[in-house]
């Protein structure tokens, strides 16, 4: 993705690939898991609360070959068929309260357990990193930049030592 004003163009190779992630433990990485997922669980149920929700079937034409596959029920000889999918969906009187139901008014309001949930997982993150939890915003980009520059230097270093060991192999053969 690119932003034509700034120029600045965003792509895997240069973003994400070398986002310099922990290298956590079996145990790091199950506690990481587990605060993400009760994070995720908790938001969820305070978006969509059991009360104000009512199992649906929604009902519709649709082909073996798309989207909806798995859920095509007594397709013809052409492989359509209706689809059957379960969801939820608002009971009548609570439309307008699940509508202001949103992450951004959730995230505006920040309720303590929201607070809470995002502690454990930070801590959890922090704990796969050998960090403190009290670093603050920039010590927390300085250290990144650091481990950063520390990997992309050994990845460097591993690459023209490959090369030299290459290169030496192909004069053993001459």
């Amino acid at each position: 993705m690119r932003e034509r004003e700034s120029g600045f163009r965003y792509t895997p190779k240069a973003c994400f690939e070398t986002f310099p992630f922990p290298d956590p433990t079996e145990a790091q990485k199950a506690e990481i898991a587990e605060s993400a997922r009760r994070l995720d669980e908790m938001r969820n149920n305070s978006l969509r609360p059991a009360g104000l929700l009512r199992h649906e079937m929604a009902e519709f034409s649709g082909s073996i070959d798309g989207p909806w596959s798995r859920y095509v029920h007594d397709p013809d000889e052409r492989g359509i068929g209706t689809v059957r999918y379960p969801r939820m969906g608002p009971k009548d009187a609570h439309v307008f309260d699940l509508a202001k139901r949103t992450l951004t008014n959730l995230y505006n309001e920040r309720p303590t357990w929201l607070d809470l949930a995002h502690k454990a997982l930070d801590e959890a993150v922090f704990d796969a990193y050998g960090w403190d939890p009290l670093m603050t915003d920039e010590q927390i980009l300085a250290a990144l930049l650091e481990l950063n520059l520390e990997r992309s230097a050994s990845s460097d270093t591993a690459a023209i030592t490959a090369e030299i060991e290459s290169d030496a192999g192909e004069g053993e053969s001459e």
